[in-house]
């Protein structure tokens, strides 16, 4: 999650999730595919599963099937039950981004360091707005959060360069982790980051990926040979070729996200996989989850009535729920009739 995006307008009301345009007619630069606008997905509905949030990211489910995420704002780690009810599960301070289960249960936490708040009023809505780097920055960290409330912190730095802003984690079967650092921007200037490799136990760390143009959602192919990274502005997922644990050996542009009218744009937050390979990727302002294929050919848009969707886990029998983060509007949202199965995590119950 980055806290610097344009303007934007809209005033859709939505309770049923349908695919809605794609884009304007046209081709995507990188990979030459058409899109139709009028491509829609359906008998897609979603119910909300809480509300209330202090801007949540980083959903994953934890063994009994309770979703843990994050609240940024609040600087927390909380437990959703499946009626809703909530419960901390542990205090971080800052801003908490991605997030996921590690082979020893504790939460591993990408930390961004904080970011300035604004609460405004959108279309009719009362929303809560990330800002740019705040007086409070606590700095980039990688945390460990256990089940019962510790937070420790594992790293915050690589071969001396501090970390700026964590986003988004995935394990591996080796029980290592990737990660992304989106870095912070301020008035006049950003960070410029990359993607790094560790441990969980806080004795390994490299960086494999440098640079990238913001760099956010993280994830991995079925078979554990591809790294899906997406780039917030300019809304590229990429594919990097893995020729073993934290090697990368090749890249390509999985695909463009397109945007649609009135602004023609879409920028990219968190993401994950589901079993047939498809990357679904939280979509910022043209607000929603997107779904693009192994092969980068198909791109379908599922909608949500919230300019910044960031991030998405599947879970429940079978993996068949999409969990999805409204966050502006401070929502949990879930999908119990997505079309395909989720993919599942090293380390999830």
């Amino acid at each position: 999650m980055d806290g610097r995006f344009p303007p934007f307008a809209t005033g859709r009301r939505l309770r049923r999730s349908r695919e809605g345009p794609l884009a304007a007619r046209g081709t995507s630069p990188e990979k030459g595919i058409k899109l139709n606008a009028r491509q829609r997905r359906a008998n897609v509905d979603y119910r909300i599963v809480t509300e209330g949030l202090e801007f949540p990211e980083g959903p994953l489910e934890l063994p009994g099937g309770d979703i843990a995420l994050v609240e940024i704002r609040a600087g927390r780690v909380t437990r959703v039950a499946a009626d809703g009810t909530k419960t901390v599960i542990g205090v971080t301070g800052g801003g908490p981004n991605g997030a996921a289960l590690g082979p020893d249960g504790a939460i591993y936490v990408c930390q961004n360091g904080g970011f300035q708040w604004h609460q405004m009023n959108f279309a009719g809505q009362d929303v809560l707005m990330p800002g740019e780097q705040p007086d409070n920055y606590i700095g980039g960290q990688i945390q460990r959060v256990t089940l019962d409330g510790k937070v420790t912190t594992l790293y915050d730095s690589c071969d001396g360069e501090r970390l700026k802003g964590p986003n988004d984690i995935v394990f591996d079967a080796e029980g290592n982790f990737y990660f992304t650092d989106l870095g912070k921007s301020r008035p006049r200037d950003r960070d410029r980051t990359g993607v790094f490799y560790a441990s969980p136990d806080g004795k390994m760390i490299k960086e494999i990926i440098f640079p990238l143009e913001s760099p956010n959602g993280i994830s991995l192919s079925p078979d554990g040979k591809t790294l899906y990274v997406a780039e917030t502005p300019t809304a590229r997922v990429w594919a990097f070729t893995l020729g073993g644990p934290g090697e990368v050996v090749d890249r390509r542009v999985l695909a463009v996200v397109p945007g649609a009218p009135p602004m023609n744009l879409a920028m990219l937050d968190s993401m994950c996989v589901d079993s047939e390979g498809n990357v679904i990727v939280a979509t910022l302002v043209h607000g929603g989850v997107t779904s693009i294929s192994p092969d980068g050919k198909r791109i379908q848009h599922t909608p949500l009535p919230d300019v910044l969707v960031t991030n998405a886990c599947f879970g429940g029998p079978d993996l068949g729920t999409l969990y999805v983060t409204m966050s502006t509007t401070g929502k949990l949202v879930a999908f119990d009739n997505w079309p395909t199965k989720g993919l599942k995590l090293h380390f999830q119950a």
